[in-house]
């Protein structure tokens, strides 16, 4: 009875398809014109749990039948690299910002002690009549400066590692002045004055010229070393020939010279476009390059003011 109630119900709602005892060895295919599918066949679910009733995907299309497995690889992790260049590109920025402070601020305590050890020499009467009578002290001064400055440029751990790098920095410091203040003392005080202010004021606007000019000069750093190499051989050849307007184009091609030097050490401080660059952690190192092309380009000027006196 349940049999025949559900054919007379599907038959009388749907009176397009027949029944199935009416018309024996036929099966519905469905409404090809209206593009019905078939009727699926009871028992089974088209898409779930029976395999057999699965179709496989055209070729090209890039599906697979089934159901997606939880062992499949999943999904990659999304990534902006563009939204990530400005930060790293800012952190970079301010890295460097805080390296040239601590460069500068290190380099200004080094001639602040350097000057006050030059107005000692010049100003303190018995000292410098101390000089006078001992000249070896100079002399003895030089092979110290060397060591230190070898230790401070070949040793890593002497320049990186801290307090061990403002150690050495300070010792290099203080024998400098003494060196310098020695120097000094076969000078006139108005002529060491002079050369002072005029090293303050070429070391200002070189520095500047350094940070503003679009032209690198890191690029000719092999250049200006030949070219101080030839310096030195002039050198000696006018401590040869002691001609007094000789020296004076000797320590003015010096100034030049020392000039670029301290254009190209600011730029390689300064970093960014330039070709060549000293990296963040060298701040000694940094500072010990600049603090020496300042102090060579002392000596020079104060050469020609002595000697132009």
């Amino acid at each position: 009875m349940e049999n025949a109630y559900s054919e007379q119900t599907v038959t009388s709602c749907n009176p397009a398809y027949p029944s199935t005892q009416a018309l024996p060895g036929y099966t519905p295919q469905g409404n090809s014109k209206q593009g019905h599918p078939p009727p699926a066949q009871s028992g089974s679910r088209v898409g779930f749990g029976n395999p057999a009733s699965l179709s496989p995907a055209p070729a090209g299309t890039g599906f697979t039948v089934g159901p997606s497995s939880p062992q499949d690889d999943p999904p990659p992790e999304y990534s902006n690299s563009f939204a990530d260049a400005p930060h790293n590109v800012f952190s970079e920025k301010a890295i460097r910002r805080a390296f040239i402070r601590k460069v500068y601020l290190i380099l200004m305590a080094q001639l602040i002690v350097t000057v006050g050890f030059i107005c000692m020499f010049v100003y303190w009467n018995t000292l410098n009549d101390w000089i006078w009578k001992n000249p070896w002290f100079t002399y003895a001064l030089v092979p110290v400066l060397f060591v230190l400055i070898i230790i401070l440029s070949c040793f890593e751990n002497a320049r990186r590692k801290v307090p061990l790098n403002f150690i050495f920095l300070a010792l290099f410091t203080i024998v400098e002045g003494l060196m310098l203040g020695s120097t000094t003392v076969f000078f006139t005080a108005d002529a060491v004055m002079w050369a002072v202010g005029a090293t303050a004021f070429v070391s200002f606007g070189l520095s500047v010229f350094a940070m503003q000019t679009k032209v690198d000069f890191t690029i000719a750093v092999g250049t200006i070393w030949a070219v101080c190499l030839s310096l030195l051989a002039f050198g000696i050849l006018c401590a040869i020939i002691r001609s007094r307007w000789l020296q004076i184009v000797y320590a003015s091609i010096g100034t030049l010279i020392f000039a670029v030097y301290l254009v190209i050490d600011t730029q390689l401080m300064l970093g960014g476009n330039h070709k060549y660059s000293i990296n963040p952690e060298e701040y000694v190192f940094a500072a010990l390059n600049l603090y020496l092309d300042v102090i060579k380009l002392f000596l020079f000027i104060l050469q020609i003011t002595g000697l132009g006196k």
